[in-house]
């Protein structure tokens, strides 16, 4: 198992796959619709994809839950 000390990394590694995944797939299928080949695109978009992916949502999550923090109204005060 990963010790909780890496939670946040092992949050965004599988966010940035799953988002990734999606977003590639909806993409690819926009652009060539359901071609022979289609699985072929979609993964190397993807992988394309996520390669960008990861290091944005380890950059971007903190600033994100900052912004979160602002917005939402805390129940406790």
């Amino acid at each position: 198992m990963i010790p909780a000390k890496y939670s946040q990394l092992t949050f965004g590694f599988f966010l940035s796959i799953f988002m990734s995944c999606v977003v590639s797939g909806v993409s690819v299928l926009n652009t060539t619709g359901w071609v022979d080949g289609f699985l072929n695109l979609w993964m190397t978009a993807w992988f394309k994809s996520w390669i960008v992916a990861f290091p944005t949502v380890l950059v971007v999550a903190p600033f994100t839950r900052r912004l979160v923090s602002k917005l939402v109204l805390d129940s406790n005060k």
